[in-house]
């Protein structure tokens, strides 16, 4: 398994989290969403290679913005 952090922007409450959440887990591959919302802090366990533009895409289309990863 392994892990990829990301910094979303514009999310501004529990209801922001949880389209997160639920966008990004949608993506094959991913095992594990987890979302912080005071860092906007996006970490995403995988279950093997997932195509970073997937996630970027989810989170996008939860309606929020990407504006880093590690």
């Amino acid at each position: 398994m392994s892990t990829v952090t990301y910094t979303v922007k514009g999310m501004t409450c529990g209801h922001c989290v949880s389209s997160v959440k639920e966008e990004v887990g949608e993506v094959p591959g991913v095992t594990a969403v987890e979302v912080d919302l005071a860092s906007g802090r996006l970490t995403v366990g995988t279950d093997g290679p997932v195509d970073a533009a997937k996630i970027v895409a989810a989170v996008e289309g939860a309606g929020y913005g990407v504006a880093d990863m590690s």
